[in-house]
């Protein structure tokens, strides 16, 4: 038999070396709206290509329908992303847009999830899914089941990663997002901080509330915006400051920022705010690498090295999942602690 203290010299010195590098938790790769570089994002084929593509965690972006099932849709519009004006032309609301929560689940079910437009029906991202193939709305519990089957049958444990959208929208119109949601992961077995899901929000108010009000167990991450955006009305400026992280810290166990917000393309650099999110215990999980926006005379490579290698972000959501995948692979970057 081996010698206890000689094993653990043995491990101390692999670890030291960097031969232990395999047995490091890499930086999570996160499907952004599933493999939407390449499929209708949030439709039930992209989750399943994200998956194939070996995302860490797949990505549900949530509203409410109006007989209140939580849909997987990223804006609680509908125009830009489905025929909806085609099929219920007359269901618009004063401001001309169709709202999710203005139509039940057997009406959404009817609809054609067709790749992002713009208003005019310009394709926003131009060279991406052109085809003519019927993707339909998934509901939260689709999207649950789809990924918990792929991991019985593949053993994996590919996890959730699920946003809160407008829920102070939501309370407006007279219904509870956050209440709804949080029902069912507890049905799920998923309110669960050892699970693997993260739930996440814009706005901080209501990620306090997750904690406080409704005593919700699960990993939360508190997204930062641009103040410009309208999100909500936390003030996203004053949520990057270390003191305002501090507090974060308190509630969310990471914060999702905006890729310009890690890294300043004005003076070429890293921003404090990795650094100054990990000095209070907080992930940090930036958005969103597309390969098919990168500035000028930048590389998927060069910009990936720099998010894992230099800023060392501890997670990435990505469009382009195999991309990120494969990088990493290659790489073999080791998250920080």
């Amino acid at each position: 038999m081996k010698s206890p203290l000689l094993a653990n010299l043995l491990v101390t010195t692999l670890i030291s070396s960097g031969f232990m590098a395999a047995a490091v938790a890499q930086p999570l790769v996160i499907a952004h709206r599933g493999a939407s570089g390449y499929l209708p994002e949030h439709t039930l084929e992209a989750a399943t290509l994200a998956y194939a593509q070996g995302a860490d965690f797949i990505e549900q972006d949530l509203v409410l329908s109006k007989d209140l099932v939580p849909v997987v849709l990223h804006d609680i519009h509908l125009d830009t992303v489905t025929d909806v004006a085609s099929k219920f032309p007359t269901r618009q609301r004063a401001d001309g847009r169709f709202y999710a929560l203005d139509f039940t689940l057997a009406e959404l079910k009817t609809l054609d999830v067709h790749e992002r437009r713009e208003l005019d029906g310009k394709q926003v991202f131009a060279n991406r899914y052109q085809g003519k193939a019927s993707f339909k709305i998934a509901t939260f519990a689709e999207e649950l089941e789809l990924i918990a089957q792929l991991n019985r049958q593949f053993k994996r444990d590919v996890g959730y990663y699920p946003e809160i959208k407008s829920p102070a929208w939501h309370q407006q119109q007279g219904v509870d997002i956050s209440l709804i949601v949080l029902k069912m992961l507890r049905e799920y077995g998923l309110d669960d901080a050892n699970k693997a899901i993260y739930i996440q929000c814009f706005d901080f108010a209501e990620t306090k509330r997750w904690r406080t009000e409704l005593g919700a167990k699960v990993k939360l991450v508190q997204l930062i915006g641009d103040n410009s955006w309208g999100e909500s009305d936390t003030d996203y400026t004053a949520l990057q400051t270390p003191a305002m992280l501090a507090e974060v810290a308190k509630y969310a166990q990471g914060i999702g920022p905006w890729l310009p917000q890690v890294f300043d393309l004005q003076v070429n650099k890293p921003t404090a705010l990795v650094h100054d999110a990990h000095q209070v215990g907080l992930q940090v999980h930036p958005y969103t690498f597309r390969q098919d926006v990168l500035p000028p005379g930048v590389s998927n490579e060069q910009i990936l090295s720099v998010l894992f290698n230099q800023i060392k972000v501890d997670g990435l959501f990505s469009d382009f999942t195999d991309t990120v995948v494969n990088f990493l692979d290659k790489q073999k970057v080791i998250s920080p602690d």
